[in-house]
């Protein structure tokens, strides 16, 4: 048998044991020794590559400052999350908006993309804007449906919105920075952001039992007491984010540090709004080193993988088949898309990035795709794929905290307009490569 058929069958058998829900970093690993061996016993593959593998876990992984990023801008989400910041984000948009139809999930769309930009993950921020915003969207007789697609579409947004672990992730796979990964997501980011925002205020005006204003004897701030809660609650964390994700664009600091300078921004503005405790530092450090852990088993389980399914023959067999599509580039961007978003509805980000990214990238080189719009285009993929019934993962992780009142099946139906509204979004970014594009040149950083 030719390494190209062994390495076809080791990435089919792969599929098959992620799909049936094994472990992937155990996935990745396992395929690659069982193939290993049967490449060096049929002499397809000598056992020095093994101190390749060695070399580049090093050269990648361990010596990468970039991966620093990753546990600082965890931790940063995570004090957000539980020093209780997002909630009075949340509240306070809510008595600013309070008058208005539809209010309290425009408030829910603004926060959750900030919260979005905190956390850098989908699971964190889709988790507590449901706990905080969907009892009281209840409470307020929102519809259901409307309610709960405000939230996984928002939330979902952390796979967009710098400093999303997504970008970070596939930076380690294409020969662009960081920075320019942020740079090129921001404007769609937002672009999102406004349009679900501008939706919620079309039903709310068509329809305004579907998205009532807030009672006037519930705004509890008025006056000159809701702007002066307003500055103090809405403006330091807004500041810290954009002063953050503003020092890497005007390379001021690199990913790592301005993540460092946020995970303390987020520490002193709990002190600073007496939410300060040990135990809230303990928590975040909890959840920041389990993702990170994740994180680099996935990455060490990967690199074997992929140096193996490389030297079967895979890597090259791929390549041409992508090349070779009909269409040429738009060909390969169409089917990029289909793939990943198929792949997107029953995998996670991380599994996508480190699965197919690598596979993608030498026949997008050699297309001439720009990697930065090609980066956000996929992220944006897999938002769609994330709120996609029956099986979105944004939509399991809203069940798991949504109120006895609304049901599975409103949760499923509320994604299919942000679904469309998504793929708006795609479309925009595809036919018009300047909304990824500009702000990097802007910033000097393509």
């Amino acid at each position: 048998m030719s390494g190209e058929w062994l390495a076809i069958i080791m990435f089919a058998i792969f599929l098959i044991l992620i799909l049936s829900g094994y472990p992937v970093a155990f996935s990745f690993a396992g395929t690659a020794i069982v193939f290993f061996v049967l490449g060096w016993t049929t002499d397809l593959v000598d056992v020095s590559i093994l101190n390749g593998l060695f070399s580049k876990w090093f050269a990648d992984s361990v010596s990468n400052l970039t991966f620093l990023a990753i546990p600082f801008f965890v931790f940063m989400g995570a004090v957000f999350e539980k020093s209780g910041l997002a909630e009075r984000l949340l509240t306070t948009i809510g008595l600013l908006m309070g008058p208005l139809r539809g209010g309290v999930a425009v408030a829910v769309v603004f926060v959750g993309t900030l919260l979005a930009a905190a956390t850098g993950v989908v699971a964190a921020t889709v988790i507590v804007m449901g706990l905080l915003s969907l009892p009281v969207m209840v409470r307020y007789k929102y519809d259901h449906r409307l309610a709960t697609g405000v939230i996984t579409a928002s939330g979902t947004l952390a796979q967009l919105v710098p400093p999303s672990l997504v970008l970070i992730v596939l930076a380690q796979f294409i020969p662009v920075s960081v920075g320019e990964l942020f740079a090129g997501a921001l404007i769609p980011g937002v672009m999102l952001a406004v349009i679900y925002a501008v939706y919620v205020l079309i039903v709310a005006w068509l329809k305004p039992e579907k998205a009532p204003a807030i009672p006037e004897e519930e705004r509890t701030f008025q006056g000159w007491a809701l702007f002066r809660e307003a500055v103090v609650s809405i403006a330091p964390p807004i500041l810290l984010i954009f002063a953050v994700l503003g020092s890497i664009f005007f390379g001021i600091a690199t990913p790592s540090e301005a993540g460092a300078v946020g995970a303390m921004g987020a520490v002193i503005l709990a002190i600073a709004y007496r939410n300060f405790s040990w135990k809230l530092i303990g928590d975040a450090a909890r959840s920041t080193s389990n993702i990170t852990a994740l994180v680099l088993q996935i990455l060490f389980a990967s690199t074997f993988f992929a140096l193996m399914f490389d030297r079967l023959g895979g890597q090259r067999l791929i390549t041409e088949w992508l090349t070779a599509l009909p269409g040429g580039f738009w060909g390969f961007i169409i089917a990029a898309n289909i793939i990943v978003f198929l792949l997107g509805i029953n995998l996670e980000f991380l599994e996508i990035s480190f699965i197919v990214m690598p596979l993608f990238i030498t026949a997008a080189l050699l297309l001439g795709v720009d990697l930065v719009w090609f980066s956000v285009m996929m992220a944006i993929n897999l938002n769609m794929a994330f709120i996609s019934p029956p099986v979105g993962f944004s939509l399991f992780y809203l069940q798991s905290v949504a109120p006895p009142e609304v049901s599975t099946a409103d949760i499923h139906r509320g994604a299919l307009p942000f679904m469309a509204l998504q793929g708006v979004g795609l479309i925009i970014v595809m036919l018009v490569p300047a909304t990824v594009t500009w702000l990097v040149q802007a910033v000097g950083l393509g």
